[in-house]
């Protein structure tokens, strides 16, 4: 033990305890050794509190624990004299507490009795000795209690030098700024804030190359920001998007010593506790994290994702002066004329800010894997939640092959039309879809296509998706004006004077047309889509930002069921999903309860029509008594009219009700006669009602 601290000076040492017997053995051991560096002998105890401080039980509580600290000080008073200081406190974080407290009196050794740590098959993850160990910014000892009991001091002791972390520097963003400016100047992109006239496709496309080797060159951060982009046509012309899409980020792999190092801060455990073995060669490294194979301790075969050490640090601090760029520069009229700046940062902001947080990729899997429930082949791999972190991610590994080498067979057909379907699914009736499904994220295993990585997602609000479904209806029926008005509708242009529609229509017309005529493997919604929306752009109606990123995912699914099933039809696909929806929603419509609901709001806004009409006209409590003779006339009209809307309304839905319970197997057969019995006194209620207002 002289050898623990060779050259320093211990003179303060600290041992934690909860008052067991086995704690007992820890704190004796931990005297003798303050005792023979005369070192100053420090005794925490710490008690876990069962109810708030505010309450009776909780006051009780604290009367225990002064109790206790009198009954500490006796012991350490007879251990180490005037050396001991004994001191409990009430934390519900045992490990946590020790820590702080031995930061705060600049401990040099902390002693922690071993309780806990029997070996990797009784091993928890809140283990109080493991987790000091970890988190301490001073030497540990951690003491055999075992072998204490048994009188075998010399082997006892365990020392674990500090780990903790150096203190992180503030960013430097003067220098980052001037590193930035350089590189930007560098590449000539001062010219993206000049007068210059940026209708000159010839010119942006130039521009856009010298934008993606200027991020190339800035690091990995701005690598990340420019694919980010690349999703967003609503932000950017067409050139930029295309070059963007092309970026590549040329990141070393963490060694690893980095990746261990990251893993146990986020275990709290040494990884050899956790994972068998973890393969030193990355799957994967990107510009905020790496994957690797590994087994875990009970011979799971899994993958783990650890996040760069530095990738938080160094994108905050980027962001930070992007926001700046953005408040200073980002509303001159040159520069808005190729992005929207406020736009793309907040964009980028969140993005970014999302995928640091691995718990937001872990919540994506959970709810793709409640969208894909109904689909026997497709899958996404499991979680292992008591292992993953906001910056440690361990999932099973899916030991399959690329979707381009599946074998031919029924299931790889029915596996194609699956996934296209699910995407139609995921965007028009969940909100919520895969947005990078490229063929590196789709994976074949036990007859079904896996989705990997959900670190991107997209969201479609429910008016987007209700505007979707015609649209998409509108293209299955090749209905030229209407998918213009639904397009205008979905951008809120539908009043725009200045707009050109006859020119807007037979883009829109030439469009469908030449896809319609195109090879059943080119018929993709997906291209089509973003067609659409380039343009929207051209006529100053861009399409919604959430649809633009479904439509590049469209796109990416659509060439992989290609590649499955070259004779799948995606407008097949969608017009029979379509009828299904569209018939699911008809029936829950139909449904009894539903029904009476609906006929309730019907009454309940008619007569706030009524009274709306009324209040309009002044015939609401008044001396107008002209105008209130007129009201009364208008007001028996409304009602007669809303009544006769009632009565036709509810008669069509129990005819359309009858029909379909009379088709259905499982229905009993008085459930469609009552229907056609009430359509039939509904209908005769609705003659005598037009006969007697004549």
């Amino acid at each position: 033990m002289d050898s623990v601290h060779q050259g320093n000076a211990i003179r303060r040492v600290m041992v934690g305890t909860d008052r067991s017997r086995t704690a007992d053995h820890a704190v004796q051991w931990a005297a003798e050794f303050a005792g023979r560096y005369e070192a100053e002998l420090f005794v925490l105890q710490v008690i876990l509190p069962q109810h708030p401080a505010t309450t009776e039980f909780g006051a009780a509580e604290h009367t225990r624990a002064a109790a206790a600290n009198d009954e500490l000080e006796n012991m350490v008073r007879q251990l180490a004299g005037e050396r001991g200081h004994a001191f409990v406190v009430m934390n519900d974080d045992p490990a946590l507490a020790i820590v702080r407290a031995a930061e705060r009196e600049a401990i040099d050794v902390l002693v922690v009795g071993n309780s806990g740590m029997a070996g990797r098959k009784e091993f928890l993850l809140g283990n109080v000795p493991n987790r000091i160990s970890h988190n301490s910014r001073c030497t540990v000892i951690i003491v055999n209690t075992q072998l204490l009991a048994e009188g075998q001091t010399a082997e006892a002791a365990r020392v674990i030098p500090s780990q903790a972390e150096p203190q992180a520097v503030e960013p430097r963003l003067g220098a980052r700024a001037v590193k930035i400016a350089t590189v930007m100047a560098k590449h000539g992109l001062q010219e993206l804030f000049s007068q210059r006239d940026q209708s000159d496709i010839s010119a942006r496309r130039e521009q856009a190359k010298r934008l993606r080797a200027a991020l190339e060159e800035l690091g990995p951060t701005f690598s990340k920001l420019g694919q980010v982009l690349s999703t967003r046509p609503d932000l950017l012309p067409p050139e930029y998007i295309d070059e963007l899409a092309m970026l590549q980020s040329h990141v070393p792999p963490m060694p690893e010593r980095e990746v261990v190092r990251v893993a146990e801060q986020e275990l709290r455990v040494p990884w050899e506790d956790v994972f068998e073995s973890i393969d030193p060669k990355p799957l994967a490294a990107g510009t905020i994290a790496q994957v690797h194979r590994a087994t875990l301790e009970t011979g799971d075969r899994v993958v783990v994702k650890v996040q760069r050490p530095t990738a938080r640090a160094e994108i905050e601090q980027d962001l930070a002066l992007l926001e700046v760029f953005a408040q200073k520069i980002g509303k001159r009229p040159a520069l808005n004329q190729v992005v929207n700046m406020e736009a793309v940062f907040k964009h980028l902001s969140t993005s970014l800010q999302r995928e640091l947080d691995f718990r937001q990729e872990i919540e994506n899997i959970g709810r793709m894997q409640a969208v894909l429930a109904d689909y026997d082949r497709l899958a996404v791999p499991s979680v292992h939640q008591e292992l993953s972190t906001a910056r440690l991610l361990v999932m099973e590994e899916i030991q399959g092959i690329s979707i381009t080498q599946v074998p031919d067979g029924p299931e790889r057909i029915e596996a194609a039309r699956q996934l296209l379907e699910s995407f139609y699914k995921q965007i028009i009736v969940d909100g919520f879809f895969h947005a990078d499904p490229h063929p590196g994220n789709l994976m074949w295993w036990k007859d079904r296509i896996y989705l990997l990585d959900f670190g991107m997602v997209g969201a479609v609000d429910a008016d987007v998706r209700e505007h979707l479904l015609l649209l998409l209806m509108a293209l299955w029926k090749e209905d030229t004006v209407f998918l213009s008005d639904i397009t205008l509708m979905m951008a809120g242009s539908l009043d725009r004077s200045d707009l050109n529609v006859p020119q807007f229509q037979s883009e829109i017309g030439a469009m469908i047309a030449k896809y319609r005529k195109a090879a059943l493997a080119d018929m993709q919604i997906g291209p089509l889509l973003q067609e659409m929306s380039a343009i929207g752009f051209r006529h100053g109606v861009p399409l919604p930002a959430s649809l633009t990123l479904a439509s590049k995912a469209l796109a990416q699914v659509q060439l992989a069921t290609a590649q499955l099933d070259p004779k799948l039809d995606p407008y097949d696909v969608a017009g029979k999903f379509l009828m299904r929806l569209m018939m699911k929603r008809m029936g829950a419509a139909l449904d009894p309860k539903s029904l009476v609901y609906q006929s309730q709001k019907l009454k309940v806004r008619a007569e706030r029509v009524i009274e709306a009409i009324e209040h309009l006209i002044g015939a609401r409590p008044g001396q107008k008594l002209v105008v209130n003779f007129k009201a009364n006339s208008l007001e028996e009209m409304v009602r007669r009219t809303g009544r006769r809307l009632a009565l036709g309304l509810t008669a069509a839905a129990s005819i359309l009700a009858s029909g379909l319970t009379a088709t259905s197997a499982t229905v009993a057969g008085w459930i469609p006669i009552t229907f056609g019995i009430v359509a039939g006194l509904l209908i005769v209620g609705f003659v005598l009602d037009l006969m007697r207002g004549r």
